[in-house]
C-alpha cells in the first residue's frame, strides 16, 4: 500500500505536504515553547477529534463535520496549559495583517484551532508561550523540514509520569510522513502522555518511566505500580497530533483520519488515553491531490502518527 517516493526523501517530516509551513519559539531556560503550523492562504479543509479527560483547546468546535466553516488557516500548539492559548491570539494576529482568513462582509477573519499541553512542572511555570510567541512562530514558519526534539512546543514534553514527575523521561517533537496511492500523508505530534512510549514492533520502551536506580519497570512492575496508588496526574498530560495530507476529502472524511490518528497514539502509547491524559488531534487537507479511497488514507493516518511520535523520542540523546 505504501508505496516508496524518491520526492520524501530528503523530507520525511510534516512539510512534505506541499504548502504547509511550520514555524517554533521556545524558551530554553524556562523550558517551554509553541509550534504554529501554517496552511496555504486559501486555507485547508480541517476536522478534529478531541479526547481525555482535560484537554486544553481552542476553536475546536467548528472542526465537527456537521458545523458550516470548513477551512481553517494555521493550528498552534503550545506547552503552559490553558495560559499557553494565549499563543493563538498571535497567529490570529499574523495572519489577519496579511488579509489571511475565512471571507466575511466586513473582513477575513483567521480561523486558528489550538491545543495545549501542560508542562508548568517543567522549567519556570510563571513563564509561558504568549501571543508574542505565537506571533514569532508563525513569521518563522517555512517548508524546511521540521526540526525534531526538544524544538517548539516539544521543549518540555515528558513521558512516563505514572511514578510521579521525578520518575518521568522526556520525549519530543516528532514528524513522519508518508507517500500512499499518489498523496502525502504526514504527521507531527508532541507527546506529553501518562504512560511510556513503546516500539510496537518489540515492545521497547523508547522513552518513559525509570526506577530510582536507572531501570525501566518493566510489565509486572508497572501492574504492581497501577495496582496500588497512582500518582495524581490528574489532567496533566496530552498528546497532540496534526495530520496533513493533500489527499482530497470531505469534512466528515477528515473526521474519521482524525479519529484514526488516536489509533496510532495508542500504538506507541503504553497506557494510552487514560483518565489523567487530554490527546487531540486535527486533520488538514491542502486538497491539491489525488482522491485516495478512505479505508487505505485510514491505515496510513495509524501508522504516520506512530511514526511521529516516535522519532519524536529518539530524536533526544540517548538515555
Amino acid at each position: 500500500m505504501y508505496i516508496p517516493d524518491d520526492s520524501l526523501r530528503d523530507n520525511t517530516t510534516l512539510t512534505a505536504v506541499d504548502g504547509i509551513r511550520v514555524g517554533h519559539w521556545q524558551d530554553d531556560d524556562a523550558e517551554t515553547g509553541c509550534t504554529v503550523i501554517l496552511c496555504p492562504d486559501a486555507g485547508c479543509l480541517a476536522s478534529g477529534e478531541i479526547r481525555g479527560s482535560a484537554p486544553g483547546s481552542r476553536e475546536t468546535a467548528l472542526l465537527e463535520p456537521e458545523k458550516s466553516v470548513e477551512r481553517v488557516f494555521a493550528v498552534t500548539l503550545a506547552g503552559g496549559s490553558a495560559f499557553g492559548l494565549a499563543a493563538a491570539q498571535g497567529v490570529t494576529d499574523y495572519l489577519g495583517e496579511r488579509n489571511i482568513g475565512y471571507d466575511t462582509p466586513y473582513a477575513r477573519v483567521p480561523i486558528v484551532p489550538a491545543a495545549v499541553i501542560y508542562d508548568l512542572s517543567v522549567g519556570d511555570p510563571k513563564i509561558r508561550p504568549t501571543a508574542a510567541s505565537g506571533y514569532t512562530a508563525a513569521s518563522r514558519a517555512s517548508a524546511a523540514p521540521v526540526a525534531l526534539g526538544r524544538v517548539g512546543v516539544g521543549t518540555s514534553s515528558s513521558c512516563g509520569k505514572y511514578l510521579g514527575p521525578e520518575f518521568a523521561e522526556r520525549s519530543g517533537l516528532g514528524s513522519a510522513a508518508l507517500r500512499v496511492q499518489g498523496a502525502t500523508v504526514a504527521a507531527l505530534s508532541v507527546a506529553n502522555p501518562f504512560g511510556d512510549i513503546v516500539d510496537p514492533d518489540d515492545g521497547t520502551v523508547v522513552a518513559g518511566a525509570r526506577l530510582a536506580d536507572g531501570r525501566r519497570p518493566g510489565r509486572d512492575t508497572m501492574h504492581d505500580f497501577f495496582a496500588g496508588d497512582v500518582p495524581d496526574g490528574g489532567g496533566t498530560n496530552t498528546t497532540l497530533v496534526v495530520v496533513a495530507t493533500d489527499a482530497r476529502l470531505s469534512k466528515a472524511q477528515a473526521k474519521h483520519l482524525a479519529q484514526s490518528a488516536h489509533v496510532g497514539i495508542a500504538r506507541v502509547t503504553r497506557p494510552s488515553h487514560t483518565v489523567f491524559d487530554g490527546d487531540s488531534s486535527f486533520v488538514l487537507s491542502t486538497l491539491r491531490g489525488p482522491e485516495v479511497a478512505l479505508f487505505q488514507l485510514s491505515v496510513a493516518v495509524q501508522e504516520v502518527v506512530a511514526q511521529a511520535i516516535l522519532a519524536g523520542a529518539r530524536a533526544l540523546p540517548s538515555r
